[in-house]
């Protein structure tokens, strides 16, 4: 994959970011800085996805794009961009410039990551730091400058919410998972739950609360 092919797919895919960063509206991070890690995620996600693997890519990307929401909550809700990230960028695009005027075509990331010798990881968190900041209106261009509000083709609130629901299950141990996949899948009773898996009724009770008290914090970051 080229940059320009790269850079083409997270275009295409930048509604991705916008819905997983409505997710988190109101708990404390400007939404600008939750689409600017999302970008960082969409980025790796891109250089990450396999097609073979037979993935739809926002089932690859959405996951990848929240845990990079979720790090900057961790991280105390500001993107933060090394002084070698930043290097590594200016020195990626000059290398990039030339190879290109070279070979009259764009280099790969990899091609890319070869020639600046790095991880082609690194080089896409180097690439996705240098982006501008995302923004949410534009200038229509006359004296006024007015706003409008940016258009955004995201897919369904419902689906991004299945993908994180599913990626903190897989996160489960068997048994925990197996206990919250009776309990609210098969709408099973605590009772039957706890026959399945040797339990007794209360172990169960408490066992449940304390998994849901960990998929809550997951999914909230």
């Amino acid at each position: 994959m080229t940059v320009l092919e790269r850079n083409r797919r997270v275009e295409e895919n930048m509604g991705l970011v916008h819905t997983c960063a409505k997710r988190f509206v109101g708990r404390g991070i400007e939404y600008d800085d939750l689409c600017q890690a999302g970008s960082i995620g969409l980025i790796k996600a891109v250089e990450g996805f396999d097609e073979e693997r037979g993935l739809c890519f926002s089932t690859y990307a959405v996951p990848v794009i929240l845990g990079e929401m979720r790090r900057l909550f961790r991280d105390g809700g500001t993107v933060k961009v090394s002084r070698t990230l930043k290097d590594l960028s200016m020195r990626a695009n000059r290398v990039s410039a030339q190879f290109a005027a070279e070979n009259d075509r764009e280099p790969t990331v990899t091609e890319l990551a070869a020639l600046l010798e790095v991880e082609p990881e690194l080089l896409a968190e180097a690439l996705g730091a240098s982006l501008p900041p995302l923004s949410l209106t534009f200038a229509s261009g006359d004296d006024e400058g007015e706003e409008w509000d940016l258009p955004v083709a995201a897919p369904d609130t419902a689906l991004i919410d299945r993908l994180a629901l599913k990626q903190v299950l897989d996160s489960l141990q068997e048994r925990d998972r197996t206990l919250i996949m009776m309990r609210y899948m098969g709408g099973r009773t605590q009772q039957s739950t706890a026959e399945t898996l040797g339990m007794t009724q209360v172990q169960v009770s408490r066992r449940e609360r304390v998994i849901l008290a960990e998929l809550r914090k997951k999914l909230t970051g």
